[in-house]
């Protein structure tokens, strides 16, 4: 009796009634986790619906790593069985979520009842029924809601001969709570996937950065700059309004086929070559070159700037020059060719001798991964926070996956930002798998098309909920041919796409902010007299800088939040294919940012915008003001479509405050 008795147990099916399907956000089937910053919130979505027509109750479950248990906030039907929750992220580190669904026969009982009485039908059968599903919510609970729904049973039982007090008690708000508190869900189903949440702090979402080579930071031309002196260079950056301030590698830099000037394998005895030809006789990835200093003299230098509220971000390029100690002390790191020799970097036909890559399919690697991880923990001892990650796409996924996912887990402040100019699937991959931030194309798209194209894909699509832009309009590597050509209008243009496009961007300076503009050679994008393999001068005093635009820029850019996101850029119809309009707001509209950019750095150019005023939520009976922030100027609008007219040569752009009037004047500048 008892086998059968376990038998019959065996085979007891569990109807769960409700299905739960295309939950969203929802990345390559839960393997990788969504990412945000501390205080966003997290939107999710599913299809959720059951046979028959019960009423259905959902919630979204979640918790952050440490946490045991769930928390769960409600989530309400939209169309078409399409369901929605919410909930905030509060620090960083590593969050999880799922949806949790049930047939919710109380509320059901509510319909039901208040139908069968407002359509004149007996419903004290229905009272019963009431009572009998709260007496088994009072069951579950305990203390004073126990009692008080107890009190509710009773009620409902008192009420059988009047159909309008029961219809009146169903409506109950404190018993509908209650009810909500305590819901029965024996049978609830459970999404079959609990997805991540990688949270980061706020730097992650909104960042202005500002690369400059350390070495190029003397008083004196042709002499090598030190951290030293780069504390009075200090104040010029955050006068422009950066908050990180990224360094090159700062390690000693190999002597063996060292590169000289413009990437010359011939170089001469004062070249003092590439900073990323990492490693020599005074140490490797743990070093400091000593020509920059000390140790000590970094961290005063970080001091100094964390006064000025920047924040130090160094190179992590993990490969070797062929004088690194690791070459000489753990040549197994590395790939032997048949002659002896250690493979060195190439993309045929360009030779990159002076840089040695790490070989991580050696039977070896586990060492050497294990090596790399301390060399990240060292500089997060020294108070880095911030790494730009050169070539990450040259090394394994598995790698960094595993690398990143080791330094969260004690420091989950740090930041990684990918420098990976490669296919859009290789650069969706490490955005998925760790990296905070990631470069983009933005330096090579030019026209309205492919601006607008690029950024809706970076945000309007499933990508945001994974890969963070940074865009730069130059970096060391990259001059594009729009900057060569076009001059200081097209600094000027990149400056403000760049700033306002991407609440992450950054500029290589001072090569930036003084227009830069010759290239190598024609239709190569290396800079003539590139800083990577040799010390500049910069006059940075210069009245040609662009220094005062970009501070403008930068004092929008922390003004406004509409601009510390990028989630609610849309690009609005301009009749002229020269001139380019997008808008980013605050989610209750409170600040409304209005961008229109001359893409053509040569002509002046107009034409007529479109602006969505239901969007916007502006009376089209109403005339608004636009604002423009960098010249100050006011205009009244009236309806959707307005004027617009740039001179590239004067200013390419308008970044407009949009600002309604007020219904009731209180002050000579009555729009708000």
């Amino acid at each position: 009796m008892n086998s059968r008795k376990a038998n019959l147990e065996e085979r007891r099916l569990v109807l769960r009634r409700v299905v739960i399907e295309s939950l969203q956000p929802e990345i390559d089937g839960g393997k990788y986790p969504i990412k945000r910053t501390v205080g966003e919130p997290v939107v999710v979505e599913a299809d959720i619906n059951a046979d028959g027509h019960d009423v259905l109750s959902a919630v979204v479950l979640f918790r952050s790593e440490p946490e045991s248990t769930w928390r769960e906030t409600v989530m309400r039907p939209l169309l078409n069985d399409r369901w929605q929750g919410q909930f905030s992220v509060e620090s960083p580190g590593s969050y999880f979520y799922t949806v949790q669904a049930w047939v919710d026969a109380f509320q059901s009982w509510i319909r039901d009842t208040v139908k069968k009485f407002e359509a004149g039908q007996d419903i004290s059968v229905a009272a019963l029924l009431g009572a009998r599903l709260v007496q088994s919510a009072a069951n579950r609970a305990r203390g004073v809601d126990s009692q008080k729904l107890a009190q509710f049973t009773a009620e409902l039982k008192s009420l059988l001969d009047s159909g309008e007090a029961v219809a009146t008690l169903a409506r109950n708000a404190e018993l509908a709570a209650l009810m909500g508190r305590y819901a029965d869900r024996s049978r609830a189903t459970t999404y079959d996937k609990q997805l991540g949440v990688t949270v980061d702090r706020e730097k992650a979402r909104y960042s202005t950065w500002y690369e400059m080579f350390p070495r190029s930071c003397a008083v004196e031309p042709n002499t090598h700059g030190t951290f030293r002196d780069c504390i009075p260079r200090l104040g010029p950056v955050s006068e422009m309004g950066f908050d990180v301030l990224y360094f090159p590698p700062i390690h000693p830099i190999g002597r063996t086929k060292r590169k000289g000037r413009n990437n010359t394998p011939q170089p001469s005895p004062d070249d003092p070559g590439s900073p990323w030809a990492i490693g020599a006789d005074e140490g490797g990835h743990v070093a400091i070159h000593p020509r920059l200093g000390t140790l000590e003299d970094l961290k005063e230098l970080q001091t100094k700037a964390r006064e000025l509220g920047i924040e130090i971000a160094l190179d992590l390029a993990f490969q070797c020059s062929p004088d690194h100690p690791y070459v000489k002390e753990h040549k197994e790191w590395f790939l032997e060719r048949p002659d002896g020799s250690v493979q060195y970097a190439e993309n045929p036909p360009k030779k990159y001798e002076d840089i040695y890559p790490f070989y991580f399919e050696s039977e070896y690697a586990s060492e050497l991964c294990d090596e790399l991880k301390k060399v990240v923990f060292y500089w997060i001892e020294q108070g880095i926070r911030i790494f730009r990650v050169d070539n990450p796409h040259t090394k394994p996924f598995d790698f960094w996956e595993w690398l990143i996912k080791e330094v969260r887990r004690t420091y989950p402040e740090v930041i990684f930002l990918a420098e990976a100019f490669t296919r859009p699937k290789v650069m969706y991959r490490l955005a998925k798998l760790g990296f905070t931030q990631s470069y983009t194309y933005f330096a090579w798209k030019n026209t309205k098309w492919e601006l607008t194209e690029y950024f809706t894909e970076l945000t309007q699509t499933p990508v945001r909920e994974f890969m963070r832009p940074n865009v730069w309009p130059n970096t060391p590597d990259i001059l594009t041919e729009y900057l060569q050509y076009a001059g200081r209008p097209a600094f000027m243009a990149r400056l403000v796409l760049a700033a306002t496009l991407s609440a992450n961007y950054g500029i290589y300076g001072p090569a930036f902010e003084l227009c830069e503009n010759k290239a190598l050679r024609q239709g190569s994008e290396e800079y003539l007299d590139s800083e990577k393999y040799q010390i500049r001068a910069w006059d940075i005093a210069s009245p040609a800088s662009l220094k005062g635009l970009i501070s403008r820029v930068n004092q929008i850019r922390r003004e406004h939040p509409a601009l510390q996101s990028d989630w609610s850029l849309r690009f609005h119809p301009l009749d002229n294919d020269q001139l380019i309009a997008y808008s980013k707001a605050a989610e209750d509209l409170s600040d409304i940012i209005l961008v229109i950019v001359n893409l053509d750095p040569r002509y002046k150019q107009s034409g007529w915008i479109d602006v969505p005023l239901d969007d916007f939520k502006l009376d089209p009976d109403q005339t608004y003001q636009v604002h423009d922030l960098l010249t100050d100027a006011r205009y009244l609008w009236h309806g959707s479509r307005n004027y617009v007219e740039l001179n590239p040569l004067i200013l390419p752009a308008h970044i407009f405050r949009v600002r309604r009037r007020l219904r009731t004047e209180r002050d000579f500048d009555y729009f708000l």
